[in-house]
């Protein structure tokens, strides 16, 4: 873990740099997960902002330095900064007024340390002076970052209820970041599990996924059943699913595979295509999601001594998954690429067969050959084009 922001590359942007020149140094402080992920080596994708700037002024200043702005949660005081070097969250320090579990009435605040409160955990409640980087911490962020500790900002309970989805955060973050439990939180996202009802699907869907995408998940997920959480969740992952979900993993990280949520949330769910249907229209996921992972779910008696032939009539994605999934090796998928059918129902019309359901007949029996002998060139494919047609009553 790094002491200070000195080597983040991030902090010298020269986007940025325009960005804290409109809005004024004193006014703004860097937040949340760059700071974090800074302090640990971790790469940093987005940068947050607080301001005690009002959305309104922030836009009127924005717009005075020509930065674009949109207003992507302009009721919650926040607004998007377009820069050329990846957009920026500027939100107003904000304080709760009232909450239900799900959602929250806020007001504007004036102190960052009223801000900081309202933040789920100590390591992303940080904030960092844009010039001179220093670190303001109000709730032992640092010390639980060194020790890897997931921690509630004071009681658990309390943030738990201001937000149930902060039980399936706390799980994901302790996946990332976390070594050492912290028995408060482990014992409210306990205790609170049942909550998780009340939230809209798409919300547990989207951490979910993003959960079974770290890259190793299990021991988090096994505890998560321990505890509970799961079977709230995803009641039709049972014991037995979370060792195939180890395995595959391991085999993941074996053959270079990356992780890949859908395919661990199979290895979670029995192997029926009606189980994966229901869970999917359950999470509401995409209609591209719900149809890989039904494609994946039925992989029972799978022949692994011919992949590519799967691959070709699913897809290689679909295919390796599969293979994954019944704990064989799919490296061979990795770069193959799906051969087209060097034959057209024309040639076989050509041939003397009259247009209709028998020339696509035809053209399905020789495709199921050529798939069979391995995917041959189109000189094989007409000798075998020849043999079927040799058992045609009335061609010569």
């Amino acid at each position: 873990m790094f002491a200070d922001l000195s080597d983040a590359a991030w902090t010298r942007r020269e986007s940025l740099t325009g960005l804290v020149a409109a809005l004024g140094a004193d006014n703004i402080r860097w937040v949340g997960g760059a700071i974090r992920d800074s302090l640990l080596g971790v790469e940093v994708n987005d940068v947050d902002c607080a301001t005690l700037l009002l959305p309104d002024e922030v836009v009127r200043r924005c717009n005075e330095a020509g930065i674009r702005t949109v207003p992507t949660g302009i009721e919650h005081g926040t607004v998007t900064a377009i820069l050329k070097g990846g957009p920026v969250e500027i939100t107003t320090l904000r304080r709760d007024v009232s909450t239900d579990g799900r959602r929250a009435t806020i007001a504007f605040a004036e102190r960052w340390e009223e801000d900081a409160a309202r933040r789920d955990f100590t390591i992303n409640a940080l904030y960092a002076h844009p010039e001179t980087l220093e670190i303001s911490d109000y709730f032992g962020g640092m010390d639980d970052l060194a020790r890897r500790r997931v921690r509630f900002i004071g009681d658990a309970r309390d943030r738990i209820e201001e937000d149930h989805l902060r039980i399936l955060r706390y799980f994901r973050f302790q996946a990332r970041f976390g070594a050492e439990l912290d028995e408060a939180a482990e014992e409210a996202c306990a205790q609170l599990a049942s909550t998780l009802k009340g939230l809209s699907r798409e919300r547990i869907a989207a951490e979910l996924t993003a959960l079974l995408a770290l890259p190793d998940p299990h021991p988090t997920i096994a505890r998560m059943r321990q505890l509970g959480v799961l079977q709230v969740v995803l009641p039709e992952a049972s014991p037995q699913h979370l060792d195939i979900l180890q395995k595959v993993i391991a085999a993941e990280q074996e053959q270079g595979f990356a992780p890949d949520p859908l395919r661990r949330m199979a290895a979670l769910l029995p192997p029926l295509t009606e189980i994966a249907e229901a869970v999917s229209a359950r999470l509401r996921l995409s209609r591209a999601q719900r149809g890989h992972l039904a494609a994946v779910a039925a992989r029972e008696a799978l022949d692994l001594t011919n992949q590519q032939a799967l691959a070709y009539r699913e897809s290689p994605a679909i295919a390796a998954d599969r293979v994954l999934l019944q704990g064989g090796d799919a490296r061979g998928l990795k770069d193959w690429e799906v051969p087209q059918f060097p034959l057209k129902g024309g040639e076989i019309v050509a041939r003397g067969i009259a247009a209709g359901p028998r020339v696509a007949a035809i053209l399905r029996k020789v495709e199921q050959y050529w798939i069979e002998e391995g995917f041959p060139p189109r000189e094989r494919v007409l000798k075998l084009l020849d043999q079927e047609l040799g058992t045609e009553p009335g061609l010569p």
